[in-house]
């Protein structure tokens, strides 16, 4: 919706019956509204396209509406470190108040720091800004036989760094975009038993009629908004 079709900023919308899932009692029209992106991009991302396993190391790269999650969600998969990059002050806090053991600016020296920290270096690094540098620096951090997962959209070229590295420590490079209906079910099970708990993540809610102010505070980052919603005329 919004892409093949029309849909988005609508107040009302037809989709394929197939394509809906059934929203559990104990999980609000909101919190269920920001699993269909926010959240089910990065599981699907950490738990299918990664294969991340229990004891894994992990690198995030941009703590904004999906990198929160995915704090969130490689430690719901057993993670047994988790480093979160941004250089936004609030979304490092707000990493470290989820679960992250490490969060660092990009202008730091995130390569040594995550190898002392980490014991070595990354196995699953997560891109989720699509940014060049994010890529090279992410493939610094890794050990041998590593993932880096590009999952931010972008029109920058996706250089991960020497080939060198590349071949020399067997480090996978791949490609991510959104996510199935199963996963978005997987979601909506951990948000209803309580496991996943995304209430601190509506940073604020707007009419319809306000979405430009929404898209703006989300520019320019007022507030730090890890997801804003909008909302139909009553």
């Amino acid at each position: 919706m919004g892409v093949y079709f029309d849909g988005v900023w609508a107040e009302y919308v037809s989709v394929l019956w197939f394509a809906l899932s059934e929203l559990p009692e104990s999980v609000s029209f909101e919190h269920g509204a920001i699993a269909c992106d926010a959240v089910s991009i990065p599981y699907a991302a950490l738990v299918d396209r990664a294969g991340i396993r229990p004891g894994e190391r992990v690198g995030l790269w941009g703590i904004g509406g999906l990198g929160t999650h995915a704090v969130q969600i490689a430690r719901l998969a057993g993670a047994s470190f988790v480093v979160a990059v941004d250089p936004l002050p609030g979304a490092r806090d707000r990493a470290r108040a989820l679960g992250a053991d490490l969060a660092l600016d990009p202008a730091d020296d995130v390569p040594n720091a995550v190898r002392e920290a980490a014991g070595g270096g990354l196995d699953l690094a997560v891109d989720l800004i699509g940014k060049t540098a994010a890529i090279r620096q992410a493939t610094m951090c890794m050990v041998r036989g590593g993932r880096v997962v590009v999952v931010g959209q972008s029109w920058e070229p996706a250089d991960p760094g020497p080939i060198l590295v590349l071949s020399f420590l067997g480090i996978g490079l791949l490609g991510h975009l959104g996510y199935r209906k199963e996963h978005l079910e997987q979601v909506l099970s951990l948000m209803a038993s309580g496991r996943l708990d995304v209430s601190g993540s509506i940073s604020g809610t707007y009419p319809l009629e306000r979405a430009s102010e929404a898209v703006e505070r989300l520019k320019t980052k007022e507030g730090d908004p890890v997801r804003l919603l909008l909302t139909p005329a009553s």
